[in-house]
């Protein structure tokens, strides 16, 4: 179950990649702009704010999430990003941070490469983080009892479950657009006794906590925090530097 305030706690640090991704799209006048993985809205209605004439659509696979939003003004829906189908005026679609979620990403761009007129724009980013250490701590830990037994099928996300810049480059290209791809590696600087772990545990333990009852949960929480201590060492002025890395990809529909 997706928690929007554990979410929001980072609210700032994980907004700056929406702003920067969206810096790049050139839209003026679209007719209908949709927020694929929309979260709690709170990036959402900036959309609004940026193309106050378009119809705004919104999705998330989490009802709770949803809620939020809704709580925001955002008319969202709840839907899985697979499911959705762009409508005939639909010139701007976004996805920050949630195709990472869905394997068949890729074959979902195509897709609606081909769904969509020309001049749309697709603009999405995703983590690039995954062969990190927080991760790897994460799948160390589930590996131990009494974890292993509830969490022995996990979906975990390896490094594979998205593409370099260029390969995500390749694939627009020759679906049809025009592509501007990059990578950013953000070095966040986290405060509080557990910041990595209270970073993770709003994304990455989602599915985690989930499985766990609550004292199993607690007991998970104490075996991962000295490895991400070691991992992410606190400064004596007490900021935790956080390396996250971010794929960035822009296309317009030739």
């Amino acid at each position: 179950m997706w928690n929007p305030d554990t979410y929001l706690a980072f609210a700032d640090h994980r907004g700056r990649p929406f702003f920067d991704l969206l810096s790049r799209v050139g839209a003026q006048s679209p007719r209908r702009v949709v927020d694929l993985g929309c979260g709690p809205g709170n990036l959402t209605v900036t959309l609004a704010e940026r193309w106050p004439d378009a119809a705004l659509e919104a999705w998330d696979n989490s009802p709770e999430m949803v809620a939020a939003a809704r709580e925001r003004g955002v008319d969202a829906d709840v839907g899985g990003i697979a499911e959705w189908v762009p409508r005939p005026d639909t010139d701007v679609v976004v996805s920050n941070a949630a195709l990472q979620w869905v394997p068949e990403h890729r074959e979902l761009l195509t897709r609606w490469v081909s769904q969509l007129d020309a001049g749309a724009w697709i603009a999405f980013q995703v983590p690039g983080n995954f062969d990190s250490p927080s991760h790897q701590a994460v799948r160390e830990v589930a590996r131990r009892k009494p974890f292993a037994t509830p969490l022995r099928d996990m979906p975990w996300r390896e490094a594979h479950v998205v593409d370099a810049p260029a390969e995500y480059a390749g694939l627009l290209t020759d679906a049809g657009c025009t592509v501007d791809a990059w990578e950013t590696t953000y070095v966040h600087q986290l405060t509080g006794d557990t910041p990595v772990l209270d970073w993770i545990t709003g994304t990455a333990l989602t599915q985690v906590k989930g499985r766990l009852t609550e004292e199993a949960w607690q007991q998970y929480r104490q075996a991962i925090i000295p490895l991400l201590a070691e991992a992410y060492p606190a400064r004596p002025d007490g900021i935790t530097f956080f390396p996250f890395r971010r794929v960035f990809v822009v296309g317009q529909v030739r």
